[in-house]
């Protein structure tokens, strides 16, 4: 059975999700969500701020549960967090007052793990991020790239399925950025995990995905699916390629059009024609 013709890795299902509001009326941040994503897709979402991109990851990674419908995942209803599923987050929130090997360790010791266990995988994984020879530096020792790094591989250490990452180069500078979704892309060979990717950046989204759906404004819906063909790992020499050019001016008047429509503005002219 080829991968696209598996059984969805995740799927969410004629989902609704609704939060409380101050005057009483619930604020709708999804409505009758249908979206498939396949066993080590690399999937990344677009959207105007609202459209519900963090609900969304928050669903399948067991944080909140729908208001209506259902998120699976291999086909089992998601009801709560766990190990087969690892998030990534803007902010790479490590404990300041552990070094960065026992920041890495950190989870899996947690779970009982034993250091004969995942000792060798966490020298392992902080080699394959670069950051050999940093074992015993603290957070503030760390360059904002070099955070994240060290975020990723905590989160790679328990061989996590599925890896769930909300803007995580989104603090960076745009070297930087690069730098880390081509390591995204390397660790994407190594490892194969079915990766959700939100993001703001349209041209991040095309360089690390898949495919690409691009939300409605709030309440969210899936608007644009648009699948990326390029073989990974890919390298900067596709971002100006012909189709990367075609995809971002696509994606670009799509987003453009929920952003203007979020602010009341109409759709607005065809950005299309100018990229």
């Amino acid at each position: 059975m080829t991968e696209g013709d598996s059984a969805p890795k995740i799927h969410f299902q004629g989902v609704q999700k609704a939060y409380p509001s101050k005057n009483g009326q619930a604020t709708l941040a999804l409505d009758s969500l249908d979206v498939a994503i396949r066993p080590t897709e690399i999937v990344s979402v677009l959207g105007p701020t609202g459209c519900g991109k963090s609900s969304t990851l928050n669903l399948i990674a067991g944080f909140e549960k729908p208001t209506a419908g259902s998120v699976f995942l291999d086909n089992e209803t998601i009801t709560g967090p766990g190990p087969e599923r690892a998030v990534v987050f803007q902010q790479a929130s490590l404990f300041p007052w552990l070094n960065v090997i026992n920041n890495v360790t950190l989870g899996v010791k947690c779970r009982g793990m034993a250091p004969s266990e995942y000792t060798a995988r966490a020298q392992h994984l902080l080699a394959e991020v670069g950051l050999t020879g940093f074992e015993k530096h603290y957070p503030y020792q760390l360059s904002g790239g070099m955070q994240q790094r060290v975020q990723i591989a905590r989160a790679l250490i328990s061989a996590p399925e599925v890896l769930l990452m909300d803007e995580p180069f989104g603090a960076l500078d745009y070297q930087t950025r690069i730098m880390m979704q081509e390591l995204l892309l390397q660790l994407w060979v190594e490892h194969r995990p079915t990766v959700f990717f939100i993001t703001h950046d349209v041209a991040e989204a095309i360089f690390v995905s898949d495919r690409v759906l691009v939300m409605s404004k709030r309440p969210g819906r899936v608007k644009m699916a648009v699948d990326i063909h390029e073989q990974k790992p890919r390298t900067t020499s596709f971002l100006g390629s012909r189709e990367f050019v075609e995809l971002q001016g696509r994606l670009l008047q799509s987003v453009q059009e929920e952003v203007r429509l979020a602010l009341g503005r109409g759709a607005g002219p065809n950005l299309a024609a100018v990229h």
